[in-house]
């Protein structure tokens, strides 16, 4: 794996800040929105003020989402496609360490955006107000359906910018099949909950995730196991019996590993079963872009919870199990014994990225079961309950088959058509 040449400029304390949030005056008129000079087809403008950031037709003045089927800003009311004119470049590792020493030092001396709790602002479209939650950092408007983004959170001077993110590839019509196909083989959820299309709430949303890269050199010392046989006796027929046994002897070495997009999902919190999440992998990385608002539009997305810091030990976890696989596999030998490991991480580094997942979220019995997607692969995860009445049924014709079998057994035997003879099988003889 190659090391980046040259990391991304040092992070910058902002100029100037734009004025503080004002919660909007009790029903405030609808703004006048005036369409941006501009032809369809080419790159879109956005309206960026208050601290959120839109993208206004350039015909009709309506908002702009991001169409996952022509990778285009689409217009929904008059059908107009607009370019994005973000460079497509590739989104290379920043060293950990250093990272982290700028971020800590710009921490100490400014607070950065509140990110937890409610934040409110005032939709530009229709006045209204829009509640941002956690980490949450575009949704859309609950009056008019406007997308709007906090722009104040993902390049915060105080907190890691995004350095990429992988666009959607699989659309809304698409996960929907999927989900249809999973949901149709869970044979023993309740008939209810197949009603998902009526009972569930859908979404797009991008989550935050680190991924990691590692080079490591490893010192190990040990032992390798190689098995022999010894007779020990015979069994009552005569034959040999044999005992395995372990020759032990003693090794050391080295060895070295190379881990390239080890993904950490940076989203904590209810709304986000990390299982679950987990079961999406593996991420096509290497398909991830220079980071670009554009791409976020009309989609749910949320900002990290956990820095590079804090979710690397996850991370190390994973690391730490392959760097011992490793070391067993150079042992060699039946058997292997390791009694200390010395590891050197030559270099660590990290990508800030914005990954793309459908979610599904159904409450049943007052309990939500959510069914995640991966919006690139397609990969399908999720929670259902289980129909008592499906269970006991089953259970019941089990239990039928099983007491058939042996009533027929037992018919057999007591009428003599049917003799058994068990063969004997030795054990570890030759």
């Amino acid at each position: 794996m190659q090391r980046p040449q040259a990391g991304p400029p040092p992070l910058q304390r902002p100029q100037a800040g734009p004025p503080p949030l004002q919660r909007p005056p009790a029903a405030p008129p609808p703004p006048t929105i005036q369409p941006f000079a501009g032809q369809p087809g080419a790159p879109a403008m956005f309206h960026h003020t208050e601290r959120t950031r839109t993208y206004p037709c350039a015909s009709c003045g309506g908002q702009l989402n991001f169409d996952i089927a022509s990778q285009k800003l689409r217009c929904p009311n008059c059908g107009n496609y607009y370019d994005i004119t973000a460079p497509n470049t590739p989104v290379r590792s920043r060293e950990l360490s250093g990272a982290m020493q700028e971020l800590r030092a710009l921490q100490q001396r400014q607070d950065g955006p509140s990110v937890t709790g409610m934040r409110e602002v005032a939709c530009q479209n229709c006045g209204g107000t829009t509640e941002f939650a956690g980490s949450l950092t575009a949704t859309k408007c609950p009056y008019c359906a406007t997308p709007i983004q906090r722009d104040d959170v993902h390049n915060a001077p105080a907190r890691l910018p995004v350095d990429g993110l992988v666009p959607f590839r699989v659309d809304e019509k698409q996960a929907r099949e999927l989900i249809e196909k999973w949901v149709t083989k869970r044979w023993f959820a309740p008939t209810d909950f197949k009603r998902y299309r009526e009972l569930g709430a859908f979404s797009s949303l991008y989550t935050a995730y680190f991924s990691y890269d590692a080079d490591t050199d490893t010192q190990y010392e040990g032992e390798r196991g190689e098995d022999y046989e010894v007779r020990v006796g015979t069994d009552s027929d005569g034959d040999p019996i044999y005992e395995t046994r372990t020759r032990w002897y003693r090794v050391a070495g080295q060895v070295s590993n190379n881990f390239a997009d080890l993904p950490v999902l940076a989203n904590d919190g209810e709304s986000l079963n990390r299982k679950r999440i987990k079961a999406l992998e593996p991420w096509p990385i290497d398909q991830a872009r220079s980071y670009s608002p554009e791409f976020v539009a009309g989609h749910l997305c949320r900002t990290y919870d956990k820095d590079a810091e804090q979710a690397l030990p996850e991370a190390k976890q994973e690391m730490e199990k392959a760097v011992e696989q490793t070391v067993r596999s150079n042992i060699g030998g039946d058997r292997q014994r390791i009694h200390q490991l010395r590891t050197t991480w030559n270099y660590l580094g990290f990508k800030h990225l914005l990954l793309p997942i459908w979610l599904l979220t159904v409450m049943y019995s007052n309990r939500p079961f959510q069914v995640c997607i991966n919006g690139l692969t397609g990969e399908v995860a999720g929670d259902r309950p289980w129909s008592k009445v499906k269970l006991a049924i089953a259970i019941a014709i089990a239990v039928l088959v099983v007491i058939l079998v042996i009533s027929i057994f037992v018919y057999l035997r007591s009428h003599g058509h049917h003799s058994t003879r068990v063969p004997t099988h030795h054990i570890h003889k030759r």
